[in-house]
């Protein structure tokens, strides 16, 4: 019987179950989002508020019980100085798991597990990054045909 018995053991024993676990804090309070099973996001949510409520306390026992839990001291920094601060005013529910379909070798349910108040990435940015193609009449254009057309230009 299962009574009393919490918790998700994802088929792994025990020490490698935590080096999971702690594998997905880095990255979840690195990137403020990521992509996972169900069964895993389900798993790592409650400790993922928890690493949360213990930087609200902002005193060395707190950053010392994270740092077991959060294994980067650069990870454990931010989440004590930009992460806390965010949620200051929240009791808890600092994650959300959102649905993405499944995966594609075998169909396991992918959701995305992230932090609520999650920054909007600048878009700005983003299309400042990307690379201006040229248009579609000198795509194409190589060889030959493209020193016949310097030529004539250049003539001109």
């Amino acid at each position: 019987m299962r009574h009393r018995k919490d918790g998700y053991k994802l088929g792994r024993k025990t020490q490698h179950r935590w080096a999971l676990f702690r594998n997905l804090l880095v990255a979840l309070f690195r990137h403020e989002r990521i992509e996972t099973t169900e069964a895993r996001a389900k798993a790592v949510r409650g400790l993922a508020d928890h690493v949360v409520s213990l930087a609200k306390r902002e005193n060395l026992h707190a950053r010392r019980q994270v740092l077991a839990l959060v294994p980067d001291p650069a990870v454990v920094g931010r989440v004590f100085d930009t992460i806390a601060a965010r949620f200051a005013d929240r009791n808890g529910g600092y994650t959300r798991i959102i649905k993405a379909g499944v995966r594609r070798g075998d169909a396991a349910p992918m959701v995305l597990l992230e932090l609520v108040d999650r920054a909007p990435a600048p878009k700005e940015k983003a299309k400042a990054d990307k690379k201006e193609k040229p248009p579609r009449s000198e795509a194409g254009v190589t060889g030959k045909r493209k020193k016949k057309e310097k030529a004539a230009a250049a003539s001109a």
